[in-house]
């Protein structure tokens, strides 16, 4: 007789809500490419304004639409995927997002490009550069909008995540112990041992350098303040101007070690510091 394990059925259960939270975002963007390409298409010629006497359903602008917004979709997706994965899980701020849109775009004009001129061979027409950068204009501007409603929300979802519910694996031996962000107070090196520390003042042990845990860790709340310490936002108390430019930091966390006890700013990082700080 089998007995089902509480950790497997666990797994099970964030396994469904995942891939239900997938499809419904995939369904979303769907019906975001379909009202969009019917909005777009009854507003470009006269004949399709359902008011009209002679109205008739745009069905061949339509379908292109559906077409030119499915390349659109998948130049998208892909590159939302690897910024998500090597940006985002980082760092979800105006620059990261900037970056998403120029480069999407700009794979949407190689795209466009080379596609424009094969099919304006095919229909038997020349290929004029005004009309194909006319057409290379609309195109980005549509892509534009079109990226813009459909991956708005999965962006914030991800601003969020990162800023406050972001979780980071410590590794220490054998050991495994997973710690949101806002539960760090700082992560400091110690004879050759790097520690993280709580806002309780509990100490672990990690496996990582401090090298490692800076390219991993979201740095609108963490910030290298020198070689020996990493120091979340929340977790500072106090900030004191001290001699020849520096700062001295002050945690809330209860921590006895006095290597960090106090935290010293030079004064070359120290208008790095603020303006993370601020």
């Amino acid at each position: 007789m089998s007995t089902s394990q509480p950790g497997n059925n666990a797994s099970k259960t964030v396994a469904l809500k995942f891939n239900q939270g997938s499809l419904w975002s995939w369904i979303q963007k769907i019906l975001v490419f379909i009202i969009f390409s019917l909005v777009v298409n009854h507003l470009s010629t006269p004949e399709s304004f359902p008011n009209g006497e002679s109205y008739r359903f745009p069905t061949i602008g339509f379908l292109s639409t559906i077409v030119l917004c499915i390349l659109i979709g998948t130049i998208a997706e892909l590159n939302f995927r690897f910024y998500k994965k090597k940006y985002f899980s980082k760092k979800v701020d105006i620059a990261s997002i900037s970056r998403y849109m120029l480069s999407t775009l700009g794979y949407i004009t190689i795209m466009y490009i080379p596609l424009g001129i094969v099919l304006n061979k095919i229909a038997g027409g020349e290929t004029e550069f005004y009309y194909l950068l006319i057409g290379l204009l609309i195109t980005l501007l549509v892509s534009f909008i079109l990226i813009g409603l459909a991956y708005s929300l999965d962006i914030y979802n991800l601003y969020k995540v990162s800023i406050k519910d972001h979780e980071i694996t410590i590794e220490s031996g054998a050991k495994m112990t997973k710690l949101t962000y806002e539960n760090i107070a700082c992560f400091f090196s110690e004879n050759k041992i790097v520690y993280t520390v709580q806002n309780d003042g509990t100490i672990l042990t990690t496996d990582f350098t401090l090298n490692e845990l800076e390219e991993k860790i979201n740095d609108q709340l963490f910030f290298r303040a020198n070689r020996q310490i990493i120091i979340h936002k929340d977790a500072v108390d106090q900030i004191e101007k001290i001699e020849n430019g520096k700062l001295r930091l002050r945690l809330k966390a209860p921590i006895k070690n006095d290597a960090i006890a106090e935290i010293n700013i030079s004064r070359y990082k120290r208008q790095a510091f603020m303006t993370w700080f601020q």
